[in-house]
């Protein structure tokens, strides 16, 4: 028995390591540095700013190093919450709240937020819709959004992806209003848009 509680163990921490390499890979983002990212959009001093889907706080932690503000970091994961703890204490960064939660249910009140960022994440999400709706709702007035996903073409294969034209058209169909639209590569693209 305690054999077999040792071997999950391991397994687990293998899954995790994993996906940890996964999701903070440079190559998966097409080295979109976060700064950079962030920087397309007016990030003001004390901003409240919701990383969707926060993974490995690949986002959450350098748009936490640059506003004074909480920066919320919402994952279903709550390994990932913890890597994302982890990281804020070794960068002695103390704005920082994780939330346990997902998208189609934000545990955040209305209008609370004034920058929600996205990347690579949305392509996930069934229906889309909804959790548009609830992005918006947590948003302030004229708050921004921010979605990187990968470009779906022909020769993608199986791994799930949104087009730029249909997302596009999800935002403004969710009372979005498309602001600017990016790309960086071919493989990526960024939407900025505002409530």
């Amino acid at each position: 028995m305690e054999r077999r509680k040792h071997d999950a163990e391991l397994m687990k921490k293998e899954r995790l390591a994993r996906k940890m390499e996964f999701l903070d890979n440079p190559d998966k983002r097409d080295d979109i540095p976060p700064g950079q990212l962030l920087n397309m959009i007016p990030v003001k001093q004390g901003d409240a700013i919701l990383d969707v889907g926060a993974g490995t706080g690949y986002m959450t932690i350098p748009a936490a190093k640059i506003v004074g503000g909480p920066v919320y970091a919402l994952d279903l994961d709550p390994d990932m919450l913890q890597i994302i703890q982890s990281k804020a204490r070794k960068d002695n960064v103390t704005n920082v709240k994780t939330l346990k939660g997902s998208m189609e249910d934000i545990p955040l009140s209305e209008e609370s937020i004034d920058i929600a960022l996205a990347s690579l994440v949305l392509h996930e999400i069934h229906p889309l819709s909804h959790s548009l709706q609830q992005i918006k709702q947590v948003l302030k007035p004229e708050g921004y959004f921010v979605c990187v996903e990968l470009e779906k073409y022909e020769d993608n294969g199986s791994h799930p992806r949104i087009a730029s034209s249909v997302m596009e058209q999800e935002l403004e169909d969710a009372g979005f209003h498309v602001i600017q639209r990016r790309r960086p590569t071919d493989a990526v693209y960024i939407i900025i848009a505002q409530k």
